[in-house]
C-alpha cells in the first residue's frame, strides 16, 4: 500500500485524500443520524415503559418528554408575547375612555357600607375627602323554621270540667303541611315565572342541607295551584262582568300526557280589560264549537255566582 502511494502523483494524492475526506464526513453523518434514532428510540421506550408500570400520576406526565416538531422557538415565542402586551395596552389604554354613563342603582335596596382606611399611621394626616364606589350583588336566600308555640290554659278553680283555651294558629294557605306562605310563593313563582323546573329546586335545596321529597314538593305546587284557582275563578268574574273587553287568541303546543315525546296544538283565549288594566288567560284545548261552548259557559256560570 506504501509503494503505492509513493508512485502516485501529487495531484492523484490530493483527489485521493478528497475521496477520503468526503468518505469520513459521510461516515460521520450516519453515525450521527444513527445516534440521533437511537436517542429518539430510546425515549418512546422510556415513555412506554412508564405509562405501564409507572405510577398513574407519572404515566402521562415526563418532564423530559420530547419536543414536538411544530411547537414554537424562541423567536415566535417572543412574537406571541410582545402581542399580548400590546393587547393589554390597548385594553387598559381603552378601559380610560370616559363611560358615557351607567343607570342608577335603585334607591329602595338596602345598603351595605363597608369603610375602607389607607394602611399605616394616619395620626399626623387629615381627611380631605372620600370616593364612593357602589357595586350592586346578590346574597342568596337563606332558608328560615318557623315555629308556632301555641300555650295552653285551664281553669284553676274547674279542674276538669272547663274547656282548655289555646290561641288559634295564624292563616296559611296550606293546613296539615310545612310549608309557609312565603316558601310557596317562591316555588310557584320560581316554577311557572322563571321556568325552573321542580326537579331543579330539589337540586337547590339540596345544596342547602334542606332535604324535601320530590312527591313533597309536587304537593306542595299543586296545592298552590289550587289555592290560586279561587283567586282565577275571582279574575274571571270581575273580567266578565265588565261592559268592554278586547279578545285575541295566541297558539302554544303542549305536551300530550297520553302520547310520549308528543304534543298537541293549544289555544289561549286572550281578554285584555283596557279599562282596569287586567288580562285573563283562558286555555282551550282547540277552536272548535265544544271548546267554545265550554269557555262561553264557564264564564257565565261564574258570572252568574
Amino acid at each position: 500500500m506504501e509503494s503505492t502511494l509513493n508512485q502516485l502523483s501529487k495531484a492523484e494524492l490530493i483527489t485521493l485524500l478528497g475521496v477520503r475526506e468526503s468518505e469520513l464526513a459521510f461516515r460521520d453523518k450516519s453515525i450521527e443520524s444513527k445516534d440521533q434514532r437511537i436517542e429518539r428510540l430510546e425515549g418512546i421506550l422510556a415513555k412506554f415503559q412508564k405509562m405501564l408500570f409507572g405510577q398513574k400520576r407519572e404515566r402521562f406526565e415526563s418532564p423530559d418528554q420530547l419536543s414536538l416538531p411544530f411547537e414554537p422557538g424562541a423567536e415566535q415565542q417572543q412574537e406571541a408575547r410582545q402581542e399580548l402586551t400590546e393587547k393589554v395596552e390597548y385594553v387598559r389604554t381603552k378601559s380610560r375612555v370616559p363611560h358615557p354613563g351607567r343607570t342608577k342603582l335603585p334607591e329602595h335596596l338596602p345598603v351595605e357600607e363597608i369603610e375602607l382606611y389607607p394602611e399605616g399611621n394616619l395620626e399626623e394626616m387629615v381627611c380631605i375627602g372620600k370616593e364612593v364606589t357602589e357595586e350592586l350583588d346578590y346574597i342568596p336566600g337563606s332558608y328560615i323554621i318557623r315555629r308556632y308555640i301555641r300555650y295552653k290554659y285551664a281553669s284553676k278553680t274547674q279542674e276538669g270540667k272547663s274547656p282548655i283555651a289555646i290561641a288559634p294558629l295564624p292563616s296559611r294557605l296550606t293546613d296539615k303541611s310545612s310549608v309557609g306562605n312565603g316558601l310557596l310563593a317562591s316555588i310557584l313563582t320560581d316554577n311557572y315565572v322563571d321556568h325552573l323546573p321542580l326537579y331543579r329546586q330539589l337540586q337547590r335545596f339540596k345544596r342547602e342541607n334542606v332535604p324535601i321529597a320530590a312527591s313533597t314538593l309536587d304537593g306542595w305546587a299543586r296545592q298552590g295551584m289550587e289555592r290560586l284557582e279561587i283567586l282565577y275563578d275571582w279574575l274571571v268574574n270581575d273580567t266578565r262582568s265588565k261592559g268592554y273587553l278586547q279578545g285575541d287568541e295566541t297558539t302554544i303546543k303542549v305536551l300530550d300526557s297520553t302520547k310520549k315525546k308528543n304534543t298537541h296544538l293549544g289555544y289561549y283565549w286572550v281578554y285584555p280589560n283596557p279599562v282596569d288594566g287586567t288580562v285573563l288567560f283562558d286555555y282551550q284545548k282547540g277552536r272548535d264549537q265544544a271548546s267554545s261552548k265550554k269557555n262561553s259557559a264557564r264564564l257565565q256560570r261564574l258570572s252568574t255566582e
